[in-house]
């Protein structure tokens, strides 16, 4: 067998960076950088480029590489099943054995009474999904108006034009025309931004503001609410404790659905296998995608309550899949990756380290441009503002932020989200690696100017 090492004619690293900057369009690239970071080898909490230069991964890619880079048994699952059954379509009344048992499985692991599955290959779809499952539930049941979708500020949900205007940030939404209408973004339950609340309690204004905005739409016309039971993309935000218990009273009240996306906070990375059980959420939708495989395979899914899925499958079905819904190869993934995480205890480890990482990132409260510090499990964020008292944000100049000193200099991956810097690395991580993590941030965020420029090393 050909080994990686053994094949001809591999390009250089600079003519990889050269060939990606020729062909390839990345998202979210600021268009005046041209520098490139090609990664060609990964182990645990390990990556490597292509000049060999070795990294400490402290995102786990984008928040879902729960079980480490480079595991045998993810790739020994992959091939036996390819030799057995590479793919067929899982439309109409055709399926497979391994979807059957990953549904049969998810069924049993997410919290709450959700009984049925809906596959995609990601995030983006699963929310696209959500999003037309609760439409079409209401329709379905005679309530052709329950139309609009409740979401926030902040929130990310992916780019689909459903799944996009549900996300709360002006970056996405910027030169593609008219979004999905019907869409409302409430405030996001920041509350280390209290200005945003009008001197109130922030969980007292959310309600409010919940209730006035029923009450002006009509409760007649919200088919659901859809919400992160952690805001990550949006700068890793914790709601309050008793924010989504009480959200969730006023939406039952009224029968407008919750979806739960998970798509960041399942499969152990906040500590617990998903965090809209102990948040109080008690979804009729929760959406899955990221963890599901350790970024191993492309998959999302969609669960729900019996009765939304029997009014949604049921009569003349549900127009709407994908082409890889379902797919063999990347359900006995999941199900690799859902054996390693139980068997290895992963969230368990998540919540065990969850101090440990937080302690690493605490000394950086001392310096001045540092407004907070925040996580849960292992994910976690730092906050800069430009003025501790206004808490007015600290604007890195693209390119040339903590997050591109932090690669270039300390080689440890982390990920800038406009003042928030967060991390978010693999659930088997070293206390030497979480060591090694602190320790670069420290020394970095010790170098950071009020102008945003750096001290030289």
């Amino acid at each position: 067998m050909t080994t990686f090492e053994q094949i001809p004619d591999i390009p250089s690293s600079a003519e990889l960076a050269k060939l990606d900057r020729s062909h390839l369009i990345h998202p979210n690239l600021h268009g005046s950088i041209s520098d490139r970071c090609v990664m060609v080898r990964g182990r645990g909490c390990r990556l490597w480029d292509a000049d060999g230069a070795e990294y400490l991964d402290a995102t786990g890619g984008l928040w879902l590489v729960q079980i480490g880079h480079g595991r045998e048994e993810m790739a020994e699952a992959a091939a036996w099943q390819m030799r057995d059954l590479g793919y067929f379509t899982s439309f109409w009344e055709f399926s497979n054995d391994k979807s059957i048992e990953l549904a049969r499985k998810l069924v049993e692991i997410v919290p709450g009474d959700l009984s049925r599955v809906f596959y995609t290959s990601g995030g983006s779809e699963s929310n696209e999904t959500a999003i037309k499952i609760a439409r079409l539930y209401h329709y379905r049941r005679g309530e052709p108006e329950r139309r609009w979708i409740l979401s926030r500020q902040f929130a990310y949900h992916g780019v689909g034009y459903g799944s996009g205007t549900a996300t709360g940030l002006d970056d996405y939404h910027t030169g593609y025309g008219k979004p999905l209408p019907e869409i409302e973004h409430l405030t996001a339950p920041y509350a280390y931004h209290e200005e945003f609340f009008d001197g109130q309690d922030p969980t007292d204004f959310l309600v409010a503001e919940l209730e006035a905005t029923i009450e002006r739409i009509g409760a007649h016309r919200i088919a659901a609410m859809i919400g992160e039971p952690i805001q990550g993309a949006g700068g890793l935000i914790l709601p309050p404790d008793d924010y989504w218990p009480r959200i969730r009273e006023v939406l039952r009240r009224h029968d407008i659905l919750m979806i739960a996306d998970e798509v960041v906070t399942g499969f152990g990375r906040t500590g617990e296998w998903f965090a809209s059980g102990s948040a109080g959420m008690d979804p009729d939708i929760v959406v899955l995608a990221k963890g599901i495989t350790s970024g191993y395979m492309p998959l999302g899914a969609v669960l729900m309550r019996e009765e939304i899925g029997e009014a949604v499958a049921g009569g003349p079905g549900f127009h709407h899949g994908f082409t890889y819904f379902g797919h063999p190869v990347a359900c006995a993934v999941a199900l690799e990756n859902i054996r390693i995480l139980e068997e290895e205890a992963l969230p368990d480890a998540a919540q065990r380290n969850q101090d440990k990482l937080l302690a690493e990132l605490e000394p950086l409260r001392d310096h001045p441009l540092v407004g907070d510090i925040r996580g849960k499990g292992l994910c976690a964020g730092v906050e800069f503002v430009a003025d501790r008292a206004t808490r007015e944000p600290f604007e890195f100049v693209a390119g040339k932020g903590l997050e591109d000193l932090l690669r270039k200099e300390y080689h440890v991956i982390a990920r800038q989200l406009g003042p928030v810097v967060a991390v978010s690395p693999p659930l088997v991580v070293t206390d030497d690696e979480l060591q090694q993590l602190g320790a670069a941030f420290r020394d970095a965020v010790a170098r950071l100017r009020p102008d945003g420029t750096f001290e030289s090393g």
